[in-house]
């Protein structure tokens, strides 16, 4: 079973994907149409990756009429941040006791 930093991280590994969802962090809500006009892609292709970002959790939608407005949940990136902080913990520590080994040699 995959844990949510998993997911989180294979939705963000592709590239398109992951410029789809920081172009949503950076600009706010907006539609499926603006979002195709700047992606390179066509419009099927931004919106299959709106619904791999939207079942990760990353993004909502709102329907306006005809139109799809999608907005990025930048706190739905939470438990990258948890398991980032707890690997620059991991490596702190693993740096520290690598120093005061080569302290202890130098002596």
């Amino acid at each position: 079973m995959s844990t949510a930093p998993d997911v989180i991280f294979r939705t963000l590994a592709d590239p398109t994907r992951r410029a789809i969802f920081e172009r949503l962090c950076r600009e706010g809500e907006v539609t499926v149409g603006a979002l195709t006009a700047g992606a390179g892609v066509s419009q099927p292709v931004v919106s299959r990756h709106l619904g791999v970002l939207k079942q990760a959790g990353l993004v909502r939608d709102r329907h306006a009429g005809r139109q799809t407005h999608y907005s990025a949940l930048p706190g739905a990136l939470a438990p990258l941040v948890d398991w980032t902080t707890e690997m620059a913990g991991f490596w702190e520590s693993r740096f520290d006791d690598l120093e005061n080994l080569l302290g202890r040699m130098d002596q």
